[in-house]
């Protein structure tokens, strides 16, 4: 089993800790984490000289990638993926979006060029996904949705090149503006680039959800909004699981579901993260990489 697939599964055990918050059961402001400390071994992964087959984009410059750097612990999948300059997706050709996005960040790759210009990028199709599969900039325009990033422009500035690659669409997800994009998963954007400047490396997982709703009937059913000609799935959710190397072989695991909706209300501090749940410490058994 490879390593990402145990840390996505303490994600989901943790991301089971806010269901009830979709559902709509906390109350006003409550507590929306608490801490576990669980002392647990993550399976040795073998060396990844032998990486499975990826595509590159042919949409902009290509550069060295970093795949096996950037997944180290092993991929959650193998759908359709694709590797860039410093993130790794895979894409989900049914929704027109990420079935998940990997980053890996460390305090050298947190300093910044100041000849980067965010306003030098433009939104565009990922050529290596088949036409029949992508989506377009045509799909968004007044859908009343943002062009959501799921690798954060932010986390990738030390060339041109490297945040001109996080405006493909592949990388975005339809985000509700107002209250999400540009309020709350912003804010945990820089939460995590925060703790990437003070920690050795981070390895940042991030996807959009389709979570079963209850509905009048007493019954639960998985519905989502689509966008477009190209019928873009609009996630219900948007998940974030980012492990922190705290010293050599410690780790932290943090894991964060929050609803595609106006996320104001929702109590996030700005010098102490509350988490929207669990964040899990162990120590891996996974040697030195190799």
């Amino acid at each position: 089993m490879r390593a990402w697939s145990r840390l996505v599964r303490y994600g989901a055990i943790a991301g089971a800790m806010v269901t009830s918050y979709a559902l709509g059961v906390y109350s006003q402001n409550p507590p929306y984490f608490r801490h576990l400390h669980a002392a647990t071994s993550v399976m040795p992964m073998p060396p990844m000289s032998d990486l499975p087959e990826v595509v590159p984009t042919t949409a902009l410059k290509q550069q060295p990638s970093r795949a096996s750097e950037i997944m180290r612990y092993g991929f959650p999948g193998f759908d359709n993926l694709r590797t860039f300059e410093d993130y790794v997706l895979s894409y989900d050709q049914r929704n027109r979006t990420a079935h998940w996005v990997v980053e890996h960040l460390c305090p050298s790759r947190m300093v910044y060029d100041p000849s980067v210009d965010r306003s030098k990028c433009a939104f565009r199709a990922d050529e290596s996904i088949h036409h029949y599969f992508r989506s377009q900039n045509d799909d968004y325009n007044k859908s009343g949705y943002d062009r959501g990033h799921l690798a954060a422009a932010g986390n990738h500035r030390r060339t041109q090149n490297s945040v001109d690659q996080t405006f493909l669409l592949s990388n975005m997800s339809p985000q509700v503006g107002h209250g999400f994009n540009r309020d709350k998963w912003n804010e945990l954007e820089k939460y995590v680039r925060k703790i990437a400047r003070k920690n050795a490396n981070v390895y940042v997982c991030t996807g959009p959800l389709y979570l079963p709703r209850l509905e009048s009937d007493g019954n639960l059913y998985v519905k989502y909004k689509v966008i477009g000609k190209n019928n873009v799935a609009v996630p219900t959710h948007f998940f974030k699981v980012v492990l922190v190397e705290v010293a050599k072989d410690i780790f932290d695991l943090e894991a964060y579901v929050l609803p595609n909706e106006d996320s104001s209300s929702i109590f996030l501090s700005s010098t102490k993260y509350s988490k929207v749940c669990s964040t899990f410490c162990f120590q891996s058994s996974v040697s030195s990489a190799n």
